[in-house]
């Protein structure tokens, strides 16, 4: 053993390292944090503060509603993005083969990774709670925290989406494909138009999307569900449904990925 060596601080040490290597990571790619990070809240501040006079009849503003809108937007495209096109593209350098021959667990890699993401969306919805309140939106503080809340946890409930498509994709094309799965959610889901203007399809969809139900939860937690319909939240909206439904596809994700990272680990042991 070397002199120098030293006793590492077990699984929590490799844990705490490998997700404050992440986040520091990012912090250094400014390209990044603007793409993913500051994106949501300037489309925001160009459409959501637009129509922050406009009230729905309980008195909730159709800001705050947008709010919620993009929140969803922001936390899914950072799950997407963090857990798919970067796993993807450390598999294409090879970083992951290298990892393997390392004594650190696998686990930590993905925890960073986890982390990394719920670091951001916590930082997207506050960056969107900021551009709200500068430009006049007032929250009622339960509803704001439930959203934000609600919110937070869908980029968690996602995340297994990005590595799904990490591990499914070849390395080179991921990136696309996230953004192709992420574009037509994000209009499936009402995010960027109420799905009532949009054509009868998408309201025909939307209950099958999974994005859509996380919606549903955000903005149902912001104004009575008889004042959303609009966005699609129906009558007889049950929030154990919804959340049946996101979790339902967390789970399935999570055995999409780990399949393919057992293909993958074969691949590319040393």
């Amino acid at each position: 053993m070397s002199p120098t060596a030293r006793r590492g601080g077990g699984l929590a040490a490799a844990l705490w390292a490998q997700s404050w290597t992440e986040v520091v990571k990012v912090l250094r790619t400014p390209e990044y944090l603007v793409g993913v990070v500051v994106l949501p809240a300037i489309l925001f501040a160009m459409f959501g503060l637009a129509q922050s006079s406009q009230r729905l009849p309980s008195g909730t503003g159709v800001g705050v509603i947008l709010f919620g809108s993009f929140s969803c937007y922001g936390v899914v495209s950072q799950a997407l993005f963090s857990m798919g096109g970067d796993i993807a593209q450390e598999r294409a350098k090879g970083w992951l083969r290298r990892l393997f021959a390392t004594p650190m667990p696998m686990i930590a890699y993905f925890v960073g990774k986890l982390v990394l993401n719920i670091v951001f969306s916590v930082g997207i919805v506050l960056l969107i709670s900021a551009v709200a309140l500068f430009g006049g939106i007032r929250f009622e503080l339960g509803p704001w925290a439930a959203a934000s809340a609600i919110a937070v946890t869908g980029s968690v409930a996602f995340a297994t989406t990005g590595t799904a498509i990490a591990y499914w994709v070849r390395t080179r094309a991921a990136t696309t494909i996230v953004n192709l799965v992420f574009l037509p959610l994000s209009f499936l889901s009402g995010y960027f138009m109420p799905l009532s203007v949009l054509p009868k399809v998408f309201s025909d969809v939307a209950p099958w999307v999974p994005t859509h139900h996380l919606g549903l939860l955000v903005w149902t937690s912001l104004a009575p569900k008889d004042e959303l319909h609009f966005l699609g939240v129906s009558a007889d909206f049950s929030p154990l449904r919804s959340w049946s439904i996101v979790v339902g596809w967390f789970v399935l994700m999570t055995v999409v990925t780990g399949l393919g990272y057992r293909r993958a680990a074969r691949r590319e042991q040393p």
